[in-house]
Formats: structure tokens, C-alpha cells, sequence
């Protein structure tokens, strides 16, 4: 990352979660320059201390008057609470980074995933509420810039194959239960619709009258929104799996120019944000706590010459969340 221009006053909404977890460890790794943390969680979190920059951070619970002084606030707690507080956020001067979907078809407010469409902020920037994307969405679209500015992109298919750790602590604890304990007939399903424990459930999120799932619904108007082409026709089909980290996806895109496979992997593995992968191929556990988007699997449909299939993984948790909010800071601050 870039330097910063100066030590940061920093609010986390949800600082206790997963996502919450890893945008603290990334502060950590990264070394940013914190003036002072403030984590916000639950009643039940009041208190409970939180270590960064060699210092302990007591987490606080959200009232009027919480922002003041922050320079920026990381929002990573659900629609409702971010649809209250976050632009309690930006009157008190503050840019509010929201992970959550409240924002992100309002096309008022920038859906942003640096790598694609960082030119939409800048130093010059004035406080306001950005859009963290869907963690599906973000690694999908960093994979299709770099081939829709040098071919053009008519249509996109997606299969995604996404781990439990998207639905939170919550999901990932579910999972480990029933792994523990896999010799029980029966796993009760709490966080997911059916056992996830040797499964695979093609729905993420509730189902809209047209058969979509709400995931896939995000993944198709999100894309569209960040490349920042309507015209593109995104299909998406999401699947849940039992892998802790890092979401799958497999990805059929036809571009508007022919194009050579020496050419589309060149073009790939010269993009900021991707590390493509010729001899081999990314999986869920190789890709868990790193930072790129990954892409292996290269190869041209047999059926339609300009149509090329790319398997692309990446950490949800990480590039899907913390980090691309940690890269939109760096587009303002430094």
C-alpha cells in the first residue's frame, strides 16, 4: 500500500464479527498508521478489549455523538444498523465504508472495487457513504476488467461455490459442529437452509418470484454497476459449500473481439489484483489468507471461439471485504 498522509481515527461498526476480525488483523499487517480505534459492538461486547498498534481499544456500543472526530468508519453489521448509523457517520465528518447491501444500488452513493473503478475517489473526496461490493461480486469483476477494457465483454456467466465463512461467525460454527461430531444422523440446520456438513446447497440468501436468489441478484446488478456498463448480461447461480474460507467461482465470459489464449492470460496476469495461475489451479484452502484474486483454468469454449471459461477464487473475508474497504481508504488518505 501507498503512504499515508497521516495517522487515522478509525470507528469499526461490528468489530467483533468475522469480517470485523480480519479488518483489524489487516490494520495490524499492513502497519496503518491509527491515531486511535474505536470498535462498536453489542450490549453483550461492551467493554471487551481489542488489541492493535501495540495498544488495547474497548469496544463501545453505538449513540449520537459515537463518530465525532473519526476520519473514517468501517461498517460490517448488517443492512438495518448500517441504514441508522452510517450517514450519523458522514455528518460528523466522517467517510463511512459500509459492507453491508443498504447501500449499493442507490445510485447515489459509489459501489467501489479500487482495481475497477478507483477513479471514483480521491483525496479531493468529501466525506460520504461508499458501498463495499459483494465479496462475490468483488473478485468477479476484478477478474473481468482487465479483459472488458481490451476485448469488450457482450455477456457473463457465473457459478459460484462459496464457503461458510460468508455467512459470518454463525456459519462457520455450524460447519465445525457438524464436523466434529459427523457421525450424527441427523445435523439440525440453523444458519443454512439444509446440513451443510457433506453438501452442497444451491441457494444463498431467500428466493424472488423470478427463481434468482438474493446472492445472485447482487452478483448481477453489482457487476453491472461497478464496470459501469448496463448493457453487459450477467447470469449468476450460487452454491454453498462446505469449505470454511474462500469463495469458487466458475466463470464463462464472451468477449466482443477474438482473441488468443497468450493474449487473455497476458492480459489477465498484467492486472493489478490478480495472480493467474497456467500450470495449476487455485483452490478454497490454497488461496485462504491471501490478498489477490486468483484465476487458473483458462480456456476457450469449444462452441463459441470468443467465449473463454476462467476459474477465479479468492478470500472472501480479506479482498471480499476488509481489504477492498482498507484499498478505498487508500484512494482517500494516502
Amino acid at each position: 500500500m501507498k503512504p499515508w498522509k497521516k495517522a487515522l481515527k478509525v470507528g469499526l461498526v461490528g468489530a467483533t464479527g468475522v469480517v470485523g476480525e480480519t479488518f483489524i488483523n489487516m490494520l495490524e499487517e499492513y502497519a496503518f498508521p491509527i491515531a486511535e480505534l474505536r470498535p462498536f459492538a453489542s450490549d453483550k461486547s461492551l467493554g471487551v478489549k481489542l488489541e492493535l498498534a501495540g495498544k488495547e481499544w474497548a469496544c463501545q456500543v453505538l449513540k449520537p455523538g459515537c463518530f465525532d472526530g473519526l476520519d473514517m468508519v468501517f461498517f460490517s453489521s448488517g443492512d438495518d444498523i448500517s441504514k441508522e448509523w452510517a450517514p450519523q457517520a458522514v455528518k460528523s465528518g466522517a467517510f463511512a465504508i459500509d459492507n453491508s447491501n443498504a447501500f449499493r444500488m442507490d445510485q447515489g452513493i459509489n459501489l467501489v472495487v479500487p482495481e475497477v473503478n478507483g477513479h471514483l475517489l480521491n483525496e479531493n473526496s468529501k466525506p460520504q457513504i461508499i458501498a463495499n461490493p459483494n465479496c462475490s461480486t468483488i473478485q468477479l469483476v476484478v477478474a473481468l476488467k482487465p479483459l472488458y477494457d481490451k476485448f469488450g465483454i457482450s455477456d457473463v456467466t457465473v457459478s459460484s461455490y462459496q464457503a461458510v465463512s460468508g455467512a459470518g461467525l454463525p456459519g462457520f460454527d455450524e460447519l465445525l459442529d457438524q464436523t466434529r461430531n459427523f457421525q450424527t444422523p441427523d445435523h439440525a440446520a440453523k444458519i443454512f437452509p439444509k446440513q451443510i456438513l457433506f453438501n452442497c446447497i444451491p441457494q444463498i440468501g431467500g428466493f424472488g418470484a423470478d427463481g434468482f436468489c438474493t446472492e445472485e441478484t447482487k452478483i448481477m446488478n453489482e457487476t453491472c454497476k461497478i464496470m459501469g456498463d448496463d448493457k453487459i448480461k450477467v447470469s449468476a447461480f450460487t452454491v454453498r459449500i462446505p469449505a470454511l474460507n474462500a469463495h469458487s467461482e466458475a466463470v464463462w465470459v464472451t468477449l466482443n473481439k477474438p482473441a488468443t489464449k497468450d493474449e487473455v492470460i497476458n492480459t489477465l496476469g498484467s492486472f493489478e489484483g490478480l495472480a493467474v495461475m497456467q500450470d495449476d489451479y487455485p483452490t478454497a484452502i490454497d488461496v485462504s489468507g491471501e490478498d489477490p484474486v486468483f484465476v487458473g483454468r483458462i480456456h476457450q469454449d469449444r462452441h463459441n471461439p470468443n467465449r473463454w471459461l476462467m476459474w477465479v477464487v479468492s478470500d472472501n473475508l480479506k479482498k471480499g471485504a476488509a481489504l477492498n474497504g482498507l484499498q478505498i481508504a487508500e484512494r482517500i488518505f494516502s
